[in-house]
């Protein structure tokens, strides 16, 4: 059988013309004699395992932050492990979290990922499952104080640990991709690509969010993609290799859809890499095809479709409010910033979301300059496609996968992340390790290029180590995270509301009266400035609302739930909360503002058996003193 096996890499192309330029620019032009064990891809492995490790290994004392609560933490199906599973894969990413609000799809295509949140249901079920009839009591209650807040913690604390092992494995299988598919005639560019990549700051809000899990593994599936995808073209007797490059495909697309870009990547890897015609190269990924129109199919079935109220809630259409002129501009000048992160990656935010990024119009230079830059990068792409060159791949990989996440195309739901720009810092990386090794290359003599890029890496995985871990501490909740944040972030509407949060959550543990009114009093003041952002902020009203409450200013807890009531009518609980400023009222023997306080109660929610009982009560009393 095996001489049967052809050496596609130097099959020669019939299709290409004598006088087209095709350059191997992966191929060393000098020998730089490095140590030979350098080139082994165990020792690279090694190495590019321990910087991940290293980098990130400190997550494991960190709690849960952002959306981990909307996956994990408030997640049923993640609490009822196995049988959780047939949920997981035939509802809603946020399904689980939708019910608790008796809401339905808030963004825009839905959002379905179900095989990095299968992952959180299996941990769930060897840390202890939750029987299905004691579920909704603990979501209700996750998070708050006591012995389940301690199983919890330490819980995240196991899962921060999976997290930087699924990201050590990822980068090695990465490693490989680049050594087996990418630089095929240079394992040292492989390798800077790889380190690159693995100590890149932007990188800790996938690896220090474990709800991003879903980024680790896509990416990790798509490269295995590639993989297999030419292993299968070198060994055509093998139809195993083949199963295992399409089951890889749809697991990508599993874990997130960036797995549509690979119809085009995989297809140009084969047409750069392996010197085959256009023609054979599409017709080589038809059997990849298929998956992907499995997927899609599979996934309009399941996916609901958006809520019609959302399309104008600010915080899942930060565009809501610009004029369609502003909305094209400013989603052109957002999408320069990931460039400007991958090339100087501070300052670092988790959040972007309405009002961070300001709206523009093209008289903005931004803007100009986003469009010079973008279409100067694919006026390069089509330059480098001609001569069969690495940094089209680059270039391509970087603005196929940005094209998912700008807005241009699709509607994500919010202007920009720094987990959005994962996929995409390959291409970068790969075209900064190609611009390196070749600097290193006119350097002479080889002895002091060698020396060169050696103290330029060690500089730069220094910088990069303290950067990164620096960053992931701030990682450990969303007190942290978002007090470190909001001085880069102020007038973020979430932000700024997470900080109020943070304060109120104090102000429950605080014992002394007055530390107690201070997180409270402050607490108000981030609402307030949330709500001059976004004076429809349904939550900040709510949440203000009761931080009045606590303060025992009744009639300014009532005024806040009045707007939660004009802007979400139905919103869970008000009904209870209603009741509950009423007793305040009621404590305070403002009898008539007690009444009325229950009366909503009882026309939001005509069951509500405690609000029928106190005005019950309250009748007999006021009778007995007449």
């Amino acid at each position: 059988m095996a001489t049967n096996k052809v050496n596609t890499a130097q099959r020669p192309n019939p299709v290409v013309k004598q006088k087209q330029e095709i350059i191997d620019d992966t191929k060393p032009v000098i020998d730089l004699k490095l140590p030979e064990w350098l080139y082994q891809f165990k020792i690279q492995a090694i190495i590019v395992g321990l910087l991940a490790f290293v980098f990130y290994i400190n997550t494991s004392q960190n709690e849960y932050a952002l959306d981990d609560t909307i996956v994990i933490v408030k997640n049923e199906y993640v609490y009822e492990g196995f049988a959780g599973l047939g949920s997981i894969f035939t509802k809603d990413a946020f399904d689980s979290y939708y019910k608790q609000f008796n809401s339905s799809n808030q963004l825009s295509g839905g959002r379905y990922r179900p095989l990095s949140i299968a992952t959180f249901a299996v941990e769930q079920q060897f840390m202890g499952a939750i029987p299905l009839k004691k579920v909704d009591s603990v979501v209700a209650h996750a998070g708050e104080h006591g012995p389940q807040e301690k199983t919890l913690m330490k819980n995240m604390h196991i899962r921060h640990v999976f997290n930087v092992i699924w990201f050590v494995a990822s980068m090695i299988v990465l490693l490989y991709f680049l050594r087996y598919v990418v630089f095929r005639e240079n394992m040292i560019m492989a390798l800077l690509t790889a380190i690159l990549f693995t100590i890149h700051p932007i990188h800790t809000e996938v690896v220090a969010n474990v709800k991003s899990r879903d980024e680790i593994m896509s990416l990790m599936f798509v490269c295995l993609t590639f993989i297999f995808a030419f292993k299968y073209d070198e060994q055509k007797d093998n139809k195993g290799l083949l199963v295992a490059g399409l089951v890889s495909y749809f697991l990508a697309f599993l874990s997130k859809e960036y797995a549509i870009a690979v119809i085009v990547l995989l297809p140009l890897a084969f047409y750069l890499f392996k010197r085959y015609s256009l023609f054979e190269s599409i017709k080589i990924c038809w059997p990849f095809y298929a998956v992907m129109a499995g997927y899609i199919f599979m996934r309009l079935q399941i996916v609901a479709s958006m809520s019609p109220d959302s399309e104008n809630d600010i915080l899942n259409n930060p565009y809501a409010l610009a004029s369609d002129v502003e909305k094209l501009a400013t989603k052109i000048g957002t999408t320069l910033n990931y460039l400007r992160l991958l090339i100087v990656p501070h300052p670092l935010s988790a959040d972007y979301s309405y009002n961070t990024i300001p709206y523009k119009d093209f008289s903005n230079p931004i803007v100009w300059l986003s469009i010079i830059v973008h279409l100067g990068l694919i006026r390069m792409m089509f330059y480098y496609f001609k001569k069969r060159s690495v940094l089209c791949f680059a270039i391509a990989f970087y603005l196929l996968n940005l094209a998912l996440v700008c807005n241009l195309i699709f509607n994500i739901g919010g202007t920009m992340g720094e987990r959005l720009i994962y996929h995409s810092s390959v291409g970068f990386c790969i075209a900064v390790a190609f611009f390196l090794y070749k600097g290193m290359e006119r350097i002479k003599p080889v002895a002091t290029g060698k020396l060169a890029i050696g103290g330029l890496m060690l500089l730069l995985i220094v910088v990069c180590g303290f950067t990164t871990i620096n960053r992931n501490a701030q990682w450990e909740n969303d007190k942290t995270l978002f007090f470190h944040d909001i001085k880069n972030a102020p007038n973020s509407v979430l932000v700024n509301a997470d900080v109020a949060s943070s304060y109120i959550n104090s102000a429950d543990l605080e014992k002394d009266t007055v530390g107690k009114e201070f997180d409270l009093r402050e607490g108000i003041k981030y609402y307030d400035k949330a709500i001059s952002i976004d004076p429809a902020f349904v939550s900040g009203f709510l949440n203000r609302g009761m931080a009045y409450f606590n303060l025992r200013m009744p009639d300014s807890a009532i005024a806040n739930l009045e707007k939660v009531r004009a802007l979400y009518p139905r919103y869970p609980k008000l009904d209870d909360m209603f009741f509950n400023v009423g007793v305040n009222f009621y404590v305070n023997r403002r009898f008539n503002e007690a009444i009325k306080a229950w009366q909503t109660a009882l026309a939001i929610e005509p069951n509500n058996p405690q609000a029928r009982n106190a005005l019950i009560v309250l009748d007999r009393q006021m009778k007995g003193l007449q």
